[in-house]
């Protein structure tokens, strides 16, 4: 779940890419090709010789930085104003999500969502997927100016992503220099803006579709477009499946979940949430997990945990993958506040025609019983003292899935609970499946990373608890004094997380706290460092940084 922000003084900046120095090739050295590096999602990465020191320089006007004084620097580049998504590193291209506050092609103007591809080794941009935005008068489907939150998954030369319209998409990673590749051939109309008009606040538009909310059925309006002409550095989108139209998804805020991977099917978290009144979901039978097949886009499966009803505002935690015993498992953290287990394979549908079925295996309540109620009534959302949802992605680590439940920022830091679930269970092991709780840690939206038996999460207060993965016992807490909404990153002996503030901390790893290193980069972070290659990557809101030590 991103950050709420506004855009306010936009300026048009070109694309910045400053190439420093090269890097020589890393021990260790691997691509992170998805939200998490693997598909158990824990924020680790066996990388060495990366650095514990590092500045980009002087920052200059436009987005530039003087790079003659910086510090292990390889190379930078320009993003848009808020950066929620990525980066992800595969097949020697960077592809990150952010929004068009940097417009890098003239006939895309305005509000869009950017997934951007750039070189690995220069920075240098090489094409980007313009999504136009769900305009944010329509108050139940709020854009923030947010941009591309889903950070993509990479497999074979092709990218799955969510888009800011809730749709699944699936792209060619060399984009259209390479050629268009079918099915899906109208990239021009799909990349161009929606015909425009006044749009009163019962009317929600998805596309070139308005949907017109009244006492009747939901009537959809054709609009037309005009494509745009397609050059080089335009997405090829092989297909997209709209989960907002066919599935009568009602977005919350943004669409956020990171698409999972696993076989032939792609395991995605819908981003069906409440209106703006927090009591209300206008969609409560839509699903809150579907498995699509990553060859075509069509529906494979979809949940039967019947979450809707239940949900608390929005749906923006991302799938995991969980192989506990002989079972495979898909483990998601619900807007419910409950962590689920799915079996990976789902059942077939009864009758011809119909989707299949992802099985519910087990589910655990992640708040405390005074969260739900206080003397016999439902304590409300949002409070202080009520209940949270999931929106940090669970980990799968020896057994074991650990989860912090948290909410949107905006409501404030309040007491959260980290739990760690026995994978192993069937049915409600709330109670069964509990192998300890950790209850000193604040509200968090972070995903863990555990190494060397140590489990290190943030809170969105700024704290950084550091406790012995398999009793729960906490080790020490730092705190960065600011606002944390995304995860930390242990490699090479080190523990990386950024800021809103925009600092970057880098502590050491191990039992006891030591700070090796802040610097500022100069705008918030609301994503995590990641390693690939023998590189770190740091995305801000307005640029994407790449360090690497230049003594090796």
């Amino acid at each position: 779940m991103p950050l709420r922000s506004s855009v306010t003084g936009l300026k048009v900046f070109l694309v910045i890419t400053a190439t420093v120095t090269l890097c020589p090739g890393a021990a260790a050295a691997a691509d992170w090709p998805m939200w998490g590096g693997t598909d158990s999602r824990n924020m680790v990465s066996d990388e060495k010789g990366l650095p514990a020191t590092f500045d980009p320089g002087k920052k200059l006007e436009a987005g530039q930085y003087d790079t003659s004084s910086a510090q292990n620097l390889k190379w930078y580049a320009r993003m848009g104003t808020i950066t929620c998504a990525g980066p992800v590193v595969s097949g020697g291209k960077v592809f990150v999500g952010t929004n068009n506050g940097c417009p890098r092609d003239p006939k895309y103007k305005g509000e869009y969502g950017i997934l951007m591809c750039l070189d690995e080794d220069a920075g240098k941009f090489l094409w980007q997927l313009p999504v136009p935005a769900v305009p944010d008068s329509v108050a139940e489907i709020c854009y923030f100016g947010l941009g591309f939150c889903s950070t993509p998954a990479v497999e074979g030369g092709k990218l799955y992503a969510v888009t800011n319209r809730c749709e699944v998409v699936c792209l060619t990673s060399s984009g259209l220099a390479a050629g268009n590749e079918g099915p899906f051939r109208d990239e021009g109309t799909y990349f161009a803006t929606p015909a425009q008009q006044h749009l009163g606040p019962a009317v929600v538009q998805t596309g070139d579709v308005y949907r017109i909310r009244s006492d009747k059925p939901i009537v959809d309006v054709k609009r037309a477009r005009t494509p745009v002409p397609l050059g080089a550095t335009d997405a090829d989108v092989l297909w997209q499946y709209d989960m907002l139209n066919k599935l009568s998804v009602w977005l919350h805020d943004a669409a956020a979940s990171s698409v999972l991977v696993h076989g032939d099917l792609l395991f995605v978290c819908t981003g069906n949430g409440a209106d703006n009144t927090h009591r209300n979901i206008p969609s409560p039978h839509a699903p809150t997990l579907v498995a699509l097949n990553k060859k075509t886009g069509s529906l494979a499966a979809a949940d039967d945990a019947k979450i809707g009803p239940r949900i608390l505002e929005g749906s923006w935690s991302s799938p995991t993958l969980a192989k506990a015993g002989q079972r495979t498992l898909v483990i998601l953290g619900g807007p419910d506040g409950i962590c689920y287990a799915f079996d990976a394979a789902p059942a077939r549908p009864a009758r011809e025609g119909d989707v299949g079925r992802l099985q519910k295996v087990w589910w655990y309540d992640c708040n405390p019983p005074a969260a739900r109620f206080k003397d016999r009534a439902a304590v409300e959302f949002p409070s202080r003292a009520g209940p949270n949802e999931v929106v940090a992605t669970p980990v799968f680590y020896k057994d074991r899935v650990y989860v912090a439940i948290g909410q949107d920022p905006r409501h404030g830091a309040a007491p959260g609970l980290l739990s760690c679930i026995d994978a192993a269970g069937a049915g409600d092991v709330t109670g069964s499946g509990r192998i300890w709780q950790y209850d000193k840690i604040s509200r968090s939206l972070s995903t863990v990373s555990i190494s060397d038996g140590l489990l290190y999460i943030a809170d969105v207060a700024g704290r950084i608890h550091c406790l012995d993965a398999d009793s729960g016992k906490p080790q020490w807490v730092f705190d960065t004094a600011s606002l944390v909404s995304g995860s930390t990153l242990v490699a090479d002996g080190k523990v990386y997380l950024g800021t809103e503030k925009g600092d970057l901390w880098v502590l050491a790893a191990g039992r006891e706290a030591k700070l090796l290193h802040k610097v500022s980069l100069g705008a918030p972070i609301h994503t995590t460092p990641v390693a690939a290659n023998g590189v770190l990557y740091v995305a801000t809101n307005k640029h994407l940084f790449a360090f690497c030590r230049k003594d090796r």
